[in-house]
């Protein structure tokens, strides 16, 4: 990558076997702004930190593109070591699929208060024409997406398929707390908490920025919680978090 180009995201092999990874920014299948997560950047930085026991994972992440986020999910879950999850702030759409890689026994997912795992149905972003038949095409497509990549990952809850789908109807967002007891997580981090700050419509979570615009249930006592005096916190995000971010026309995003 170019020595302008920025990414959020950081791999680091610690000693005794053990990996870290740090997981920030939004998901896509190819750098357009040097900021974006990508599944080749991530293969090959994950094949490079070679043979480890254990990963900890470091996410704060509103998602990005579903085919990008479901491939990074494959191969966690294809790695021959334990996974420790920990949200950072935010792991919303995609980026909550990639946190249930943590599944297997021995793996677990970390919460601090103040953190938020938000899931929902696929979406789709228009520029253009299409006419009814085109239209009812793309839903198609979102709704196959859903059923086949999104509620695959969420088993790793105790909740029903039935259940977990009316969650995502809903866009449904979860405490610390409540993402512990439906399974979604498995431990709430006590001594740390969540620096947050929101202005207009854009909410800032340990440095990384997220537009609510494109969110229509996003709880009031999280957006009361952002709207008061941030919180400091041990963990410290990437630096150059001011990246602008390209969407492309009719990508389908998670």
């Amino acid at each position: 990558m170019g020595k302008n180009n920025k990414k959020f995201w950081e791999f680091k092999n610690a000693n005794n076997g053990n990996g870290e990874l740090m997981l920030y920014g939004d998901i896509a299948n190819s750098t357009w702004w040097g900021d974006e997560v990508t599944p080749k950047q991530f293969k090959n930085d994950l094949d490079a930190l070679g043979k480890i026991s254990h990963l900890d994972v470091y996410i704060n992440s509103n998602g990005g593109d579903i085919f990008a986020g479901q491939a990074i999910y494959a191969m966690l879950k294809r790695i021959d070591a334990t996974i420790t999850v920990h949200i950072d702030g935010l792991a919303a759409s995609i980026a909550s699929v990639i946190v249930m890689a943590a599944s297997r026994e021995g793996d677990k997912i970390v919460m601090p208060k103040g953190s938020m795992m938000m899931i929902h149905n696929g979406m789709i972003g228009l520029m253009g024409y299409l006419n009814a038949s085109e239209l009812r095409k793309c839903a198609d497509e979102i709704e196959k997406i859903t059923k086949n990549v999104v509620l695959p990952a969420y088993e790793r809850s105790n909740q029903t398929a039935e259940k977990i789908q009316s969650m995502l109807d809903a866009e449904t967002w979860l405490s610390a707390q409540e993402a512990v007891d439906l399974g979604f997580a498995d431990e709430i981090e006590e001594n740390r908490k969540v620096a947050a700050s929101i202005s207009n419509d854009v909410l800032t979570i340990n440095g990384i920025d997220t537009d609510l615009s494109r969110f229509k249930n996003v709880p009031k006592s999280f957006l009361n919680l952002a709207a008061s005096k941030p919180i400091v916190t041990e963990q410290k995000p990437p630096e150059n978090t001011d990246v602008l971010k390209a969407k492309l026309a009719l990508q389908i995003i998670l």
